[in-house]
């Protein structure tokens, strides 16, 4: 057995300052209290381990041989200690975040920006996911937080606060004119050229869901992987298509699209922080939670 650690704590100080007198002055310990350690230590270990020397002690060649790794062991512990204390101080350490393309570049990376400005030593890591992802990541300790869209499962080891509100709607080039500033009914949307995100997405899987709602039932001439695709295959009037009107503000304001009006607004939906309810927050992570709560709606 090692037994008490403190004894080879005060083995190190004697050692390294090469007498009694230094080791208890390094300790802030009496002089008696480092020598009745020190017989402890000697005891347990069935050796001594130093001897007298004109000006304080040295260590026996069993000595030598026990300091050589305790040199080493109590040193990394001061290396550990001190590198802790640099991520206290934010010095040192690293940030674990969960988001897809639309929640990192619509709300997420103008906090990232500002925080590697603050604390450039932080190493921040995004894990490009969309919602279901972010949340399997969270839930499995890979990610200190996630920012996702509405909807999802939130369940009780996840809490969820919204941050910003998004709205999903349909946009439409110049082969769809005759439909501007018309209003109209969610059903014809089975009649049109539809495009929609894949059916892994949380934007997918609510617009599928407010359609059901409403007894409408589509089938999408494309599915794609990203909004911005959407946006570029609408500007090519190959169809409708179906985002969160982020992606396709630069279009519609420019009237390259325009935007497809209903009897019955589609509800808008929110960007989410998540965090789990289990796992504590690292000093880092919680830092840059704070800078993004200071200006939510940035």
């Amino acid at each position: 057995m090692v037994g008490n650690l403190e004894y080879f704590k005060v083995f190190y100080y004697t050692a390294k300052c090469g007498s009694v007198t230094g080791a208890a002055s390094a300790l802030s310990l009496s002089q008696p209290a480092v020598s009745q350690s020190l017989k402890a230590l000697e005891h347990s270990l069935g050796v001594a381990l130093f001897q007298r020397a004109s000006r304080g002690v040295r260590l026996t060649s069993e000595g030598q041989v026990l300091y050589s790794y305790v040199e080493k062991g109590y040193e990394e512990i001061a290396r550990g200690v001190e590198k802790v204390r640099q991520m206290l101080n934010l010095e040192l350490g690293e940030v674990h975040i969960g988001a897809s393309d639309m929640t990192l570049r619509f709300y997420l990376l103008p906090f990232l920006e500002e925080f590697h400005e603050r604390y450039p030593s932080i190493k921040v890591m995004v894990a490009n996911a969309p919602t279901p992802e972010t949340l399997a990541l969270l839930r499995a300790g890979k990610i200190d937080f996630g920012v996702v869209s509405a909807p999802f499962e939130e369940g009780e080891d996840i809490c969820a606060e919204p941050v910003r509100e998004i709205e999903d709607v349909f946009v439409a080039g110049r082969r769809f004119i005759s439909y501007k500033n018309k209003m109209l009914d969610l059903q014809e949307l089975e009649k049109l050229p539809l495009i929609f995100l894949e059916g892994s997405t949380s934007t997918r899987t609510y617009m599928d869901a407010y359609l059901a709602e409403n007894g409408v039932s589509v089938q999408p001439e494309f599915e794609l992987s990203t909004s911005d695709m959407i946006v570029q295959f609408a500007l090519r009037n190959l169809g409708i298509g179906c985002v969160v009107r982020d992606f396709a503000m630069e279009s519609l304001d420019s009237g390259l699209l325009f935007e497809l009006r209903f009897n019955k607004m589609i509800p808008k939906r929110q960007f989410c922080v998540v965090t789990s309810r289990k796992a504590p927050l690292g000093m880092a992570a919680g830092k840059l939670l704070e800078i993004m709560g200071e200006d939510p709606g940035r």
